[in-house]
């Protein structure tokens, strides 16, 4: 997340007004980036990874699992620790030292005071040694974070916490729900970092929509849920604020589960890789190609069935924060005639991809939006300054948003030299895939996130889910691969993601060939530390689109059409395996690597189960559970238990933790339950 700005922050009704002044100054910033960095080069492929944990506390007498609150204390821990700080710090945003080390791992807070957030100490090289790194160092930042917790505190990998938002105290210290920030029935503000840019945030979401976000994820019905399902945690009799009249208008629907905070989004951990490319050109290209593969990377991830104690019939998390950040009002959501707003805007600010950025010759235009909302006025001035019209069309369209938190102390004067406007839109803008500038003050590169993917119960997963995007980057670039399908396509994936055990139970859209008309001549003899030579770029296709894609299983995708004829699709783990055969590597690195490969096949054959199955296994298996699709305390006390006993015991099973087996058996060895 990075250093965070300080400063005084405008309520809605003032940060309404100066919106267009915000945005205006955001676009002359992005010009001054583009007019300074566009010709920028750089040599090798550099790339970083971000951990997302939540901290919780064990009470092993009362069986109790909860949330702790103290992420300003830990990383106060971790800042003040002195051995740490000879070696240059973990938590550079609370120190003045100088970083002497390249090892340390980075810690920093993020939006749930419960939450830590970790990245490597430097960027990773796209070398194999590097490769082999991540593992080790995921599991070092981990046992850093532990080191400076409390004795019964721990760091998990879980994406959500089970029961986030019931009415017992389920964060320590307990604070009763509500608040002016939140205004939420079920979370108080205590919840969210204090930093005045969160609750601001919360906040200005909140009136800038004229009601509380709207979070509704279907419940699971097992033999016992009672049905119709209406949420039981719900209070309709509730008069504290004036959104409460919301569930009196239906914002609760039935057979849903109800959450009405932005921290049940944001209070979510995810696993995000971001690359840096040798120049724009590549990026762009990165960025494009890479899209069409969220969806599928979102449902071989899949880790959240749970959400406030109940069973959901839904795997991932990525529509609850979309909705938990949904800012836009009635008119620009449809459900009522324009008459205030601009447009009518079809995807909240959290959404899946609406652009295509590249300016290769096989993008063709029935490829894009046809639902795009752009400012005109803002890509006029984008091109003015010499930008193209693709990439004027992207900023373009991530500039109809308002900016949500304004400090009235960045009014004063536009700084050029700064990117505060420029960001202040961008990085509200959460896309499942986001293409970043160079900032002005650091020798980095055009940059490009890879946003989709959940995060995961064991470091090893982490790491070979990592480098698996990693080496699909790489054999994009080494085999001119072209994943392009229609955007509408890749958003129809991102909602069937969502489905319980999509990963085999569904199928997705996806190009049928993606290999360039011509041969593409591989970077035999190299390390794989450089990005290839590109060979000349093929003719622009042509034909009906419809043609170029079809519905595939997650296997398919994966491992390949191997029943079908030499057209079927070859299967990603198929081409990175092609790829490393065309490049210098090492036999037991290669066997390295291929663990982390192997993991990804049998995920999307059904051999090893996904942590949401594996997590809706152990609820409905338990002896507590009675089959209502509650979850409760002494269930999620078992479960979280449980995920941090595999994490414990990781190292034990030779690197893969014991969820890595199909048994998945939620027992100890002498088969009792844990705790």
């Amino acid at each position: 997340m990075g250093l965070l700005a300080v400063g005084t922050p405008l309520a809605w009704p003032d940060a309404k007004k100066n919106a267009n002044h915000v945005r205006e100054w955001g676009i002359e910033q992005l010009l001054a980036i583009w007019r300074r960095a566009k010709g920028k080069e750089r040599d090798a492929l550099l790339w970083g990874d971000e951990v997302e944990y939540l901290v919780v506390v064990f009470d092993e007498n009362r069986r109790k699992v909860k949330l702790s609150l103290r992420q300003a204390d830990i990383l106060k821990a971790l800042a003040s620790d002195e051995e740490l700080c000879k070696h240059g710090g973990c938590v550079p945003d609370l120190q003045n030292v100088a970083r002497q080390s390249d090892t340390l791992p980075i810690f920093h807070p993020e939006f749930g005071r419960f939450m830590l957030e970790a990245t490597p100490g430097k960027p990773w090289g796209i070398g194999f040694k590097d490769l082999l790194d991540v593992e080790p160092n995921m599991r070092l930042r981990r046992v850093i974070a532990k080191d400076h917790m409390e004795s019964n505190e721990y760091p998990i990998t879980l994406t959500t916490f089970p029961r986030l938002g019931t009415s017992d105290e389920f964060t320590s210290p307990y604070h009763p729900p509500s608040g002016e920030r939140l205004r939420s029935q079920f979370l108080p503000d205590e919840i969210a970092n204090p930093h005045i840019r969160f609750p601001t945030l919360a906040a200005n979401i909140r009136s800038r929509r004229g009601r509380k976000v709207e979070v509704n994820v279907p419940v699971f019905r097992d033999e016992n849920t009672m049905w119709p399902f209406k949420d039981p945690t719900v209070d309709y009799d509730l008069h504290q604020w004036p959104e409460d009249d919301d569930v009196r208008n239906g914002a609760a629907k039935e057979n849903h589960i109800y959450m009405d905070a932005m921290a049940f989004g944001m209070g979510s951990c995810c696993l995000q890789i971001t690359f840096q490319s040798k120049n724009i050109t590549e990026g762009r290209r990165l960025y494009d190609q890479l899209s069409p593969l969220g969806p599928i990377m979102l449902a071989l991830t899949a880790a959240t069935p749970i959400y406030k104690s109940f069973l959901a019939d839904t795997d991932v998390r990525w529509n609850q924060i979309s909705r938990a950040v949904d800012d836009r009002t009635a008119e620009e959501l449809g459900e009522k005639p324009l008459k205030n707003d601009r447009w009518r805007i079809p995807k909240s600010r959290y959404a899946s991809n609406s652009t295509y950025i590249s300016q290769d010759p096989r993008l063709r235009k029935e490829y894009m939006d046809p639902d795009l909302v752009v400012d005109q006025d803002l890509k006029q001035r984008l091109e003015d300054g010499g930008m193209d019209d693709r990439l004027a069309t992207h900023f373009a369209h991530l500039f109809i948003r308002d900016p949500i938190v304004i400090f009235a102390e960045d009014l004063k004067e536009l700084d050029l030299n700064k990117t505060d406007h420029f960001e202040n839109l961008q990085s509200t803008n959460w896309q499942h895939m986001r293409f970043k500038p160079p900032p002005h003050d650091k020798d980095t590169g055009w940059r490009v996130e890879f946003r989709p993917m959940e995060i995961q119960i064991t470091d090893f997963e982490n790491a070979a889910f990592s480098i698996f995007i990693v080496l699909i980057t790489r054999a994009i670039l080494s085999f001119d691969l072209n994943f392009y399908i229609p955007i509408p396509r890749t958003t129809e994936n991102m909602e069937t993601a969502h489905g319980r055990n999509a990963v085999l139970d569904q199928k997705f859209y996806f190009r049928k060939n993606p290999f360039p008309s011509r041969p593409v001549k591989a970077t035999n003899g190299t390390s794989g530390s450089t990005t290839p030579a590109q060979a000349s770029r093929p003719p622009s296709p042509f034909g009906p689109i419809e043609n170029e894609y079809e519905l595939m299983s997650i296997d398919e995708i994966i491992n390949g059409q191997i029943s079908k004829s030499e057209e079927g699709f070859p299967g990603l783990v198929p081409l990175v395996e092609s790829y490393l055969n065309s490049v210098n590597v090492d036999v037991e690195t290669r066997c390295e690597l291929a663990r982390y490969l192997a993991l990804i096949q049998k995920r999307a054959n059904g051999t090893l189960w996904t942590g949401a199955k594996w997590i809706r296994h152990f609820v409905r298996e338990h002896p507590e559970y009675k089959k209502d699709s509650v979850v409760s305390e002494g269930v999620c006390y078992d479960l979280v238990k449980a995920v941090e006993d595999i994490t414990q015991g990781e190292c034990k099973n030779g690197g893969e933790g014991i969820e890595m087996f199909k048994a998945r058996i939620p027992r100890n060895s002498n088969g009792d339950w844990p705790g």
